[in-house]
């Protein structure tokens, strides 16, 4: 072997660090393919199967020959169909060529952030949030401004703190409602209020609603609704992967103001082209036929919400306040902390190794007091979680 120097890696590559989420689920694979059982509440995947009618059609579309390169930014047809949705349900008035089909929303967002963000530049986000949003962030070279909010009122996203942490290098404002990893909501009239303020100072306000469809006890909210009244300052991202079960088809979509969306539709014919030809075709059929089906998951992740939010309670040390949106119970588990469990990250790691449960750390969303589990699992997976997590910390 001819020995050479060591690869030297890029300041931007070498800061960003990877997943918690994907670090918790690759130990968990590893567990599992040693035959443990593992109780899986870490990635926020639903436990439900695609619609019917998208397998059927991107099949369908599949036997047809539908695999070449489709247009860059999405087909015309799923484009058209995402701003009609939108139309439909907030009164936006986005077409078409106000739309780019992304692979998953993750993409959108990241491409928004090359696309707004320049070093010294920040952006103001409520915390905790998720792992994924500082990363892209400082990826781009612009910093993340966080702005706790409280658990006290069920991490709800308040305007007045987000509007007094804006300064004069200010970018954007990163709401993401219902929030992974907490649930939190949005008014809509706090949310109007973003919008207004950064509408008057040139700002935009960038809204991931991948969990839109996901709120339990509270008014829904969404961007879209304002886009008509302040159409420069809103940009809009949204995911097929929850509401429609459709993680692995990598389907997301970034609706927004013309110029933003010509600098997204560049940066990805750069980075990925068009996302997969017939995924697109599936997305398509799931948005104008598969309501009935994201309707009983949206009934069944209510139920579930009781269910692990009075289980967790019943753990001494927890406290979990009822999500009111999303599948995560964020609960905050200080009371357990002792010797050799002094962070979240050592509650997680602990878990896992002695309980066979996997959770992610709330270190990694900002907030070292607690834990987030995925509730997008069965019933039956919950009892024996819970049943373990509580048997582990009593030793």
């Amino acid at each position: 072997m001819i020995r050479s120097a060591p690869v030297k890696l890029s300041a931007r590559a070498a800061a960003i660090q990877e997943s918690a989420t994907l670090r918790v689920t690759r130990r968990a694979a590893e567990l599992k393919a040693r035959g443990v059982k593992v109780m899986d509440f870490g990635a926020g995947e639903p436990d439900f199967p695609s619609p019917p009618v998208a397998v059927e059609a991107a099949r369908q579309a599949l036997a047809e020959g539908f695999t070449r390169y489709t247009p860059g930014s999405g087909t015309p047809e799923l484009r058209s169909a995402i701003a009609e949705s939108s139309a439909a349900r907030w009164g936006s008035p986005w077409q078409g060529k106000d739309c780019v089909v992304t692979v998953g929303g993750k993409a959108a967002l990241f491409e928004l952030t090359l696309a707004l963000l320049e070093p010294g530049d920040e952006v103001v986000l409520p915390s905790p949030c998720w792992v994924t949003f500082p990363e892209q962030i400082r990826f781009a070279g612009a910093t993340p401004v966080t702005v706790p909010t409280s658990v006290e009122d069920g991490f709800r996203i308040h305007a007045g703190p987000l509007l007094e942490a804006v300064t004069t290098r200010t970018r954007a404002i990163l709401l993401n409602a219902p929030c992974n990893p907490t649930g939190g909501v949005i008014s809509p009239e706090d949310l109007r209020r973003v919008v207004a303020f950064a509408a008057e100072r040139g700002l935009m306000v960038i809204s991931d609603e991948t969990y839109e469809r996901f709120v339990y006890d509270a008014p829904p909210a969404s961007a879209a609704a304002l886009a008509a009244e302040f159409p420069d300052a809103v940009a809009l991202v949204g995911s097929f992967s929850k509401t429609y079960a459709m993680t692995g088809w990598r389907i997301g979509y970034l609706l927004g103001p013309a110029p933003v969306v010509h600098a997204v539709e560049s940066i990805q014919s750069h980075a990925t082209s068009n996302p997969t030809s017939f995924a697109m075709v599936g997305a398509l059929a799931a948005l104008r036929h598969a309501e009935p089906e994201v309707e009983v998951m949206i009934a069944e992740y209510r139920a579930r919400r009781e269910i692990i939010a009075e289980g967790l309670n019943r753990i001494p040390g927890f406290r979990c306040i009822p999500p009111h949106g999303a599948f995560y119970a964020f609960p905050e588990v200080r009371g357990c902390f002792g010797p050799g469990r002094r962070s979240s990250i050592e509650i997680a790691e602990y878990l896992l190794e002695e309980a066979a449960v996997a959770v992610v750390p709330g270190a990694a969303f900002g907030a070292d007091d607690h834990i987030r589990l995925s509730f997008a699992c069965s019933r039956a997976t919950l009892a024996e979680g819970l049943e373990r997590i509580a048997a582990a910390l009593a030793r």
